[in-house]
């Protein structure tokens, strides 16, 4: 495996693959530095903090280093510098590079013009596979990811790691529940090429219609940076909630997800009900970017 641009890149065999070696990374490399002498670039043009910092985290527990470009206005991207030259220059500085940036396809591109390994750390509203492989981890560690009936709420529209998840998901047989604020459901044309895949897509007016058949409530924030139109983002901010008083007839095994930021979509009284994975899920992120990082720089 060179790069991991998405999720569609990966076979059922390899997503298992990685899972598991997320599973034992942290016992087969104890006291080993399977990366040392290697140097992961970060370049991210938009904000992170847990992609880019649990990648770093990843990097230094194997024994390699980064290297950080920093915001785009002090690189020569703000002279002009076209993304295909960055790239072509960085991977003669670098061993790997994990890239975010705000255009869908970006990553892709990247990949066209890098000699070493491209990560996608995600591209706009298109792919976010790092996320998606910490979503399964982190679902995997209550239950088997066969059959399960999943709900994903909140900016379906732009958000990139349900579109990822949901893509994932038709290797297990997932039913995916969709709760979106008008305007903001699935896209058509991913709803359409889901079923392509054998998914089983149902859309629901409200999360209350469904809540207690799920699995698995995957929740979103509505992503205002992503929005075309700033009022139409103010008309649906606070159009949903997840409550204790929501949660009062749901499966035992519940697990809630948050790739987070959270905004108000979450009330913090949700935090220590038994659902929570949500900040679980972010400490899964560095055991799932070791293997991903193993994987492709040794």
């Amino acid at each position: 495996m060179n790069h991991i641009i998405s999720i569609h890149d990966l076979d059922r065999d390899q997503i298992d693959r990685l899972l598991a070696r997320a599973g034992e990374v942290t016992a087969e490399f104890a006291g080993k530095e399977p990366l040392k002498g290697k140097i992961l670039g970060l370049l991210f043009f938009e904000p992170s903090t847990r992609t880019r910092m649990s990648f770093e985290s990843a990097m230094l527990r194997l024994g390699g280093s980064c290297m950080n470009l920093g915001g785009v206005e002090v690189s020569s991207m703000a002279k002009g510098e076209t993304l295909a030259d960055t790239i072509r220059v960085v991977s003669g500085y670098a061993d790997a590079i994990v890239l975010r940036h705000p255009k869908v396809g970006a990553a892709r591109l990247a990949s066209e013009f890098s000699e070493i390994p491209i990560l996608n750390g995600g591209d706009g509203a298109g792919q976010h596979p790092s996320q998606t492989l910490i979503d399964l981890y982190t679902i995997r560690q209550s239950m088997p990811l066969d059959n399960i009936h999943i709900g994903l709420i909140g900016d379906l529209m732009y958000g990139r790691t349900t579109h990822s998840l949901a893509y994932a998901l038709t290797h297990y047989n997932a039913r995916i529940h969709t709760i979106a604020p008008k305007g903001l459901g699935l896209p058509d044309s991913i709803h359409d090429n889901l079923e392509e895949r054998g998914a089983t897509v149902i859309e629901h007016d409200s999360i209350e219609e469904v809540i207690s058949d799920l699995d698995v409530l995957y929740v979103t924030r509505l992503q205002r940076e992503r929005f075309p139109d700033p009022a139409k983002f103010y008309d649906v901010s606070s159009s949903y909630r997840i409550t204790p008083s929501l949660l009062t007839d749901v499966k035992d095994h519940l697990a809630i997800l948050h790739p987070l930021p959270r905004v108000d979509e979450i009330d913090p009284s949700v935090d220590s009900l038994p659902y929570a994975r949500y900040f679980e899920q972010a400490r899964n992120g560095v055991p799932v970017r070791m293997a991903m990082l193993t994987e492709v720089m040794t």
